[in-house]
């Protein structure tokens, strides 16, 4: 190993530090570098970028390698934020941490580590990669559970994973956590990032609004009948239940439905309501990690999927497949299938691929009102 070049994509972050040092401790030859990907301070007058960047000197002089940070700001801005906003205006749910995984880390990123001369790319993601009984690399969930996030790197290729290392996809993150603190990393107490990919913790509405010019609104009920004045449609998702201002005795309010011409947005009672139930869904530019697999697949396949992030894997039955678009049965109802947002798909351990939602099939409102 001592002849392997790795690069790792380090965010300041405790995981991505930890990657560092685990192929440090392996031997491979490693530097880190740091991508820079938003410009832009808070409303204290602090970039966050520089916060963590200054975490990523201190962890990369701890361990001894050397450190560099490249600007994928201007990617980044057209690549995934401009296709985020775009379907918001739409009234849609786009996911740009898949995006960014997609057009930023495992593209230009990727390209820049080959033409650095590296041999391998490693992140800090909670996921493995194995190779398959046909010769090719396939994604496999990470031994931590409740961590793993193979959901956001449905979009990358076998051929990817050749010269990808996810260094911690072996590890429980209370033994990330308790590596860097046993070797005395900066960033072993650091609290994980939430939010959006690489804009961090802002409020979503105020951030929304310097890019896109809101119009309130109506919630209605499923009936027509006006119940309250909502923000714009572009703030809402379907099986939203917080933020909605909406009071009155009874079931707490849900969204269950939009409607962006109209500037509607539809709200029911009941985490149960009907219309927020569909047995079936179709989705676009499928894509599976091995392109073999489509090749050598038969209809109707039986596997399971999530339809967001942190859900139980869902049986179902992929049972058509055309022209980039797949459609898909559930054994049970999904709840608030949510366009622009991913199917991604699983046979046991193994990530097989995904796509991207783009229609639910009939609610069980729909079909009650139909009988």
């Amino acid at each position: 190993m001592s002849n392997q070049n790795v690069i790792v994509g380090m965010s300041g972050g405790v995981d991505s530090s930890v990657a560092a040092l685990v192929l440090k401790q392996q031997g491979f030859n490693v530097s880190g570098i740091y991508m820079k990907n938003w410009e832009e301070v808070d409303e204290n007058g602090v970039c966050p970028s520089e916060i963590d960047y200054s975490d990523v000197v201190k962890v990369c002089e701890n361990i001894g390698i050397s450190y560099h940070t490249l600007n994928f700001a201007k990617e980044y801005r057209h690549r995934v934020f401009d296709e985020f906003i775009e379907g918001l205006k739409f009234g849609d749910t786009p996911n740009p941490d898949i995006l960014c995984n997609r057009e930023i880390k495992f593209k230009v990123f990727l390209e820049q580590v080959q033409n650095l001369g590296a041999d391998y790319l490693a992140t800090g993601h909670y996921c493995q990669k194995k190779l398959g009984d046909n010769g090719n690399y396939q994604l496999v969930r990470a031994k931590d559970s409740s961590k793993d996030q193979t959901y956001f790197l449905y979009t990358i290729t076998s051929d990817i994973l050749k010269r990808v290392l996810f260094p911690i996809g072996d590890m429980l993150k209370k033994d990330v956590r308790a590596s860097a603190t046993l070797n005395e990393l900066s960033t072993s107490a650091k609290k994980d990032s939430t939010g959006i990919c690489f804009i961090g913790e802002k409020n979503f509405r105020s951030f929304i609004n310097q890019y896109i010019a809101y119009t309130k609104g109506e919630f209605q009920t499923l009936d027509g009948t006006p119940v309250g004045e909502h923000y714009g449609v572009a703030f809402y998702t379907i099986g939203q239940r917080k933020g909605l201002a909406l009071g009155g005795s009874g079931a707490p309010w849900f969204v269950v439905d939009k409607d962006v011409k109209k500037n509607i947005v539809y709200v029911e009672r009941g985490e149960e309501h009907p219309h927020l139930y569909s047995d079936s869904l179709e989705a676009k530019d499928l894509h599976f990690i091995d392109p073999l697999f489509l090749k050598d697949l038969i209809l109707p396949y039986t596997c399971t999927a999530k339809i967001r992030y942190r859900q139980v894997d869902q049986a179902c039955t992929i049972w058509k497949i055309e022209n980039g678009r797949v459609y898909v049965k559930f054994d049970q109802p999904q709840r608030a299938v949510t366009v622009m947002q991913s199917i991604v798909f699983y046979q046991g351990e193994v990530c097989l691929g995904g796509a991207t939602i783009d229609r639910r099939g009939p609610t069980h409102y729909e079909l009650n009102k139909l009988h």
